[in-house]
């Protein structure tokens, strides 16, 4: 992720833009990546209700693909590598996180904190993914990377009834 605020190139009514920011939600001003993956919490909570944990993977799968698509075009048409209001790659990855986690807020906020630190810290491969691969899909890969961390860490916890 860049380390400034980027600009967009595109308006917010443009379909790769308004998926890329997720609705809008990527130009809050501070922490987009955060308010990204809150704002990933409650429609992953209705998928879940409605297609349990493997619609939930289905859906981050799907939501990835998309992202793909939206996050090279926002990203081209700003010129920019990774601009840090494009947080689709958030919700893929939070998504991915919680289909791991058990439905009950405990959970979902334990896996929203470790995907959090996860993307954040970037553990390898996720590091090497973000610095190297470009373009849409390397915007989104490197933040499903650091969310398979997560789950597996959120996983460990649901089976040894830590939390």
């Amino acid at each position: 992720m860049s380390g400034r605020r980027d600009r967009t190139a595109l308006p917010l009514s443009h379909p790769a833009m308004l998926l890329a920011t997720w609705f809008g939600v990527g130009l809050v001003p501070r922490a987009p990546g955060t308010w990204g993956s809150l704002a990933a919490l409650p429609v992953a909570w209705g998928i879940s209700l409605l297609g349990g944990a493997g619609g939930l993977a289905l859906a981050a799968l799907t939501i990835f693909a998309l992202g793909c698509w939206a996050a090279g075009i926002v990203a081209r048409a700003g010129g920019v590598r990774d601009p840090g209001f494009i947080v689709v790659d958030e919700v893929a990855a939070q998504w991915l996180v919680l289909a791991a986690a058990l439905r009950d807020l405990v959970h979902y906020a334990l896996g929203f904190l470790l995907f959090r630190v996860a993307d954040i810290m970037k553990p390898w491969p996720a590091s090497w993914a973000d610095r190297t691969v470009h373009g849409g899909f390397g915007i989104m890969l490197d933040d499903v990377l650091a969310a398979i961390y997560a789950a597996l860490i959120l996983l460990a916890i649901a089976r040894f009834g830590i939390a």
